[in-house]
């Protein structure tokens, strides 16, 4: 059991929020205050933004129904979200089926640009901020809590407008036969943590207790979804790319390719079908004396050994001992290639690919809530129009993501300074209590 289930295990067996006092309670709000200053994170959305999302969020159920008339209805669909514990926005749902002849896996993201458009103060708002900030215990949105939270987020038993993504692959393969891209409305069955997948795919009765609906399939599909995702890990491995983690579990596992799948789908789309700009992701490899420098150090690592047949082939070679090491040793490995990666960065050019997935063109889609990338992209493939000032929106993005994790790391690095431990709030919150006289 990961972390992240041991977190979730503690919480279901009724773990109680982390406990402070008010004067450690003000030490954490003064430190937050000093982070979002020196990165410049904006923490509060202007009057104007806040009363354009009231005026546009006024009978969410009425709107979405007249949009039905002109969105494919995928609510009656088995479709479900997979996040993490303390999730608190949910971008995207997924749905699967097996024919005769073919996989199809739909991936189905919140439509934040049907309320969110160039025209509002909310996306010069998204712009400036560029990206949610996820501290421990507390999130700083890219977008309005309201949208990001509850109108646009994909919450289970509700009818919410959805950017989906249908693939139709190969069942030897697994390479798109069909790509289809549209709006659509649907109505997730269950919200699943990754524990709670985990159940599942253990305990196909477990499935139950996460339904309201007793006649949807979940089990079936999750096991489904597993083994495609599995396929499709197991190929990208073939393939060359980078998997630095390799006892992920199986429900990471569903949402990382499942999402990988969707973003190269879509950016594949516009780049080939469209060939508009958009806000590629491209990450430069490393240099060969860097690769080797990494290989060398990791080879010198007690009771680790490359393969020699990997050697010519560095992201194979560290995946193949990454499987092999011992566990001690993981945590080194994974720095030693991190120190000679290039930063990933957005472009409107996608060449030079992302050498760390060893993909040709990517691009990020699945995330418009919490990400300005996505949220451009979104625009793009709805529009076909492209900003005038893309290149300097990549770089902005690019630079507020950098400036998101430091503030991340650092508040992460203070809690621990003060005795508290950053994952047990991620999971359970805290709590200010008076101290006992």
């Amino acid at each position: 059991m990961n972390d992240s289930e041991q977190a979730e295990a503690g919480t279901a067996e009724g773990q109680g929020p982390v406990e402070i006092d008010e004067e450690m309670a003000r030490h954490i709000e003064n430190k937050r205050e000093e982070l979002f200053e020196k990165f410049e994170i904006p923490h509060e959305f202007p009057p104007e933004v806040m009363e354009e999302v009231e005026a546009r969020t006024g009978d969410v159920t009425a709107e979405i129904e007249s949009e039905l008339e002109d969105r494919r209805d995928l609510r009656d669909m088995t479709t479900w979200t997979v996040d993490p514990i303390d999730a608190q926005d949910f971008d995207d749902a997924i749905s699967v089926e097996k024919r005769e002849d073919e996989y199809v896996l739909w991936v189905h993201i919140a439509d934040v640009t049907h309320y969110v458009t160039p025209d509002t103060a909310t996306w010069d708002e998204a712009r400036q901020r560029g990206n949610t900030v996820y501290l421990p215990g507390y999130t700083v949105h890219m977008l309005p809590p309201v949208l990001a939270e509850t109108v646009c987020s994909l919450v289970p038993h509700e009818d919410r407008l959805a950017h989906t993504v249908e693939m139709h692959l190969n069942p030897d393969t697994l390479s798109y036969e069909n790509i289809e891209i549209y709006k659509s409305v649907i109505r997730s069955d269950a919200r699943l943590t990754y524990a709670q997948c985990e159940e599942i795919l253990d305990d196909p009765d477990a499935a139950g207790e996460f339904l309201e609906d007793a006649e949807v399939d979940l089990a079936e599909r999750t096991q489904l979804v597993y083994e495609l995702a599995d396929r499709m890990h197991e190929q990208r491995k073939a393939d060359g790319s980078l998997v630095l983690n390799p006892s992920r579990d199986r429900a990471h596992t569903i949402i990382e390719e499942c999402m990988l799948k969707a973003n190269k789908a879509v950016t594949h789309e516009l780049m080939w079908t469209r060939r508009v700009e958009a806000m590629y992701r491209v990450h430069p490899q490393p240099t060969p004396d860097e690769w080797s420098d990494a290989l060398r150090e990791i080879q010198e690592l007690e009771g680790v050994s490359i393969p020699g047949d990997k050697w010519d082939e560095p992201r194979k070679a560290v995946n193949a001992t990454l499987e092999q090491a011992p566990g001690r040793q993981l945590d080194k490995i994974q720095w030693a290639v991190m120190k000679v990666m290039p930063r990933a960065k957005y472009m409107n050019d996608p060449f030079g690919g992302h050498h760390a997935l060893n993909f040709e063109i990517y691009g990020h889609f699945t995330s418009p809530i919490r990400r300005l990338s996505d949220l451009i992209n979104h625009w793009i493939v709805h529009s076909n129009d492209v900003p005038e000032d893309l290149i300097a929106l990549c770089d902005h993005a690019s630079d507020r993501q950098k400036a998101a994790e430091q503030c991340e790391r650092e508040y992460k690095q203070f809690l621990q300074e003060v005795g508290l431990d950053p994952q047990a709030i991620n999971n359970r919150g805290i709590e200010i209590v008076e101290e006992a006289e």
